[in-house]
């Protein structure tokens, strides 16, 4: 059973590293979708939890609201144009939130102040359509849904408790059509399309039917903590996958699987946001960066 904690945040709105947001504001800690791969596992250290328990706790940050607004009022001018997500290490749209609404609140916020900056929502669940009312009150918002494969056998394998892809598609369908900008995260890139480069052509083929209007791409993070956790996933797969899960934390592996996305993102007319695949070493910081 998912442990449930009710917390409070002493601030909200979080400078950052990445290339593409100034601030992050992460309205819980910890995600129930526990992904196989998910870089945010470090998170754990700051509320005594271990890299083996993510996606069995989240921590509720419940003055997060209260705390925002106060923060958004008191905002320096300079910073009024500022780019904020939501969220960088954790789901905004996780079950928690159905009884929470931090992250309806925190809209709300962003409405209510008339903030001009861009407002990004990064999610893998459909629930984000129930704040299309909001997101038209901001001037610039923009949702991004991750979607890593359209094959249903790697994502209950890798995202088990994470909403399908199907539905996560129909709601980039539905935000486009409520006139709501839209963008995809294909993120992690999974070592699989090494093997099976026609299900990433599938992948971005349904990005485009849904109309995505560009897409972010980064290679999967390997690092020692993640590599650690993620080996307990591969532990059930064919010698073949684990093998191209090993070596894709090299140059070779990085560069094949680069020329297949930039054929793939030509060939559909979709948008590659900082112009290349993202690799966490890199000197860009990507999403998947312990400095978000």
């Amino acid at each position: 059973m998912i442990k449930v904690k009710e917390s409070q945040a002493k601030t909200m709105l979080v400078r950052s590293k990445l290339p593409d947001a100034d601030f992050v504001v992460n309205p819980y800690t910890g995600c129930r979708f526990g992904c196989g791969y998910c870089y945010a596992s470090f998170m754990g250290r700051f509320v005594g939890e271990p890299i083996e328990a993510w996606g069995d706790y989240v921590y509720v940050k419940t003055n997060a609201v209260e705390v925002l607004t106060a923060e958004l009022a008191r905002l320096n001018p300079a910073y009024r144009d500022s780019s904020v997500l939501l969220s960088s290490v954790t789901d905004p749209y996780q079950a928690a939130e159905a009884k929470y609404q931090l992250t309806r609140g925190i809209l709300a916020a962003f409405g209510d102040n008339a903030y001009p900056g861009t407002v990004s929502l990064l999610t893998k669940a459909p629930m984000v359509t129930r704040d299309i009312d909001l997101l038209s009150r901001i001037s610039r918002a923009e949702v991004g849904m991750t979607v890593t494969t359209t094959d249903d056998a790697i994502s209950r394998w890798l995202e088990v408790r994470a909403p399908v892809t199907s539905r996560r598609l129909e709601a980039l369908r539905a935000l486009r059509d409520a006139g709501v900008t839209t963008y995809a995260f294909v993120g992690p890139l999974l070592p699989h399309f090494r093997l099976r480069p026609d299900l990433l052509d599938d992948l971005f083929k349904q990005l485009s039917e849904v109309q995505v209007g560009s897409v972010y791409v980064e290679h999967i993070n390997l690092r020692g903590y993640i590599r650690s956790r993620l080996g307990q996933f591969l532990e059930s797969q064919p010698r073949e996958v684990r093998d191209i899960y090993r070596a894709a934390d090299g140059a070779e592996h990085r560069a094949s699987l680069d020329r297949i996305v930039a054929d793939i993102v030509d060939r559909y007319g979709i948008r590659l946001r900082l112009d290349q695949v993202i690799h966490h070493d890199t000197t860009i910081p990507g999403r998947g960066s312990d400095d978000a």
